[in-house]
């Protein structure tokens, strides 16, 4: 099925929005204690917990006025809920603040399986998106797999050294930052490797 065209600013808020009501939350509750069934829980896990439905719910809708949902999207999903699930059940905030580091850890190595076998499974998910010559999406590729190593590495160190504050905060904001400065700073200096659209009129 082809993917409905929708309002840039809505496909934000949808992809972006269940991150930010995390933060929001977590700062309105995160020095609070909930009991629920005998068990106390922190502020922290609460808003986790918060934080899977709404993803669902933003996803449910972006699916419904796309007609698609892309696989990392499900993939971040099916992660979400279950390190949301283990973070409940064992009462222990670190399920879910590992949770980043092990999305970003499959991603590289899903695209280092891939560069051993001398393939961009980059280029096999969103060619269509970035015309670009072979060469140009495997240096994509090798350079977007290290990232995602130096990312999980970056989660690793800030989760298990610094406050849970500071790790929400980098989580929220500067990670996601790092990557899309990243991806643009690739874009232009891959330049010259880019496939110029032909032009009709010249025909």
């Amino acid at each position: 099925m082809a993917e409905r065209k929708i309002n840039a600013v809505t496909k934000q808020v949808l992809e972006l929005g269940p991150t930010l009501a995390f933060f929001v939350i977590y700062l309105w509750i995160k020095e609070d204690t909930f009991t629920i069934a005998g068990t106390d829980y922190s502020g922290f896990i609460i808003a986790a917990l918060v934080f899977v439905p709404i993803l669902l719910l933003a996803m449910g809708i972006l699916w419904a006025l796309t007609g698609t949902i892309s696989r990392m999207q499900v993939f971040t999903a099916f992660m979400v809920i279950f390190f949301g699930g283990l973070t409940a059940y064992f009462n222990d905030e670190r399920f879910f603040k590992m949770k980043t580091s092990i999305v970003y850890g499959c991603l590289a190595a899903l695209l280092g399986i891939g560069l051993l076998r001398g393939q961009s499974w980059l280029e096999y998910v969103i060619g269509d998106l970035l015309p670009m010559q072979r060469e140009g999406w495997m240096i994509l590729t090798r350079r977007l797999c290290a990232m995602f190593v130096a990312l999980a590495l970056a989660n690793e160190f800030i989760w298990r050294t610094m406050s849970t504050d500071t790790w929400v905060k980098l989580e929220t904001f500067a990670m996601p930052a790092a990557l899309m400065a990243f991806l643009w700073w690739q874009i232009f200096a891959l330049q010259r490797f880019l496939i110029e659209p032909e032009d009709d009129s010249k025909a």
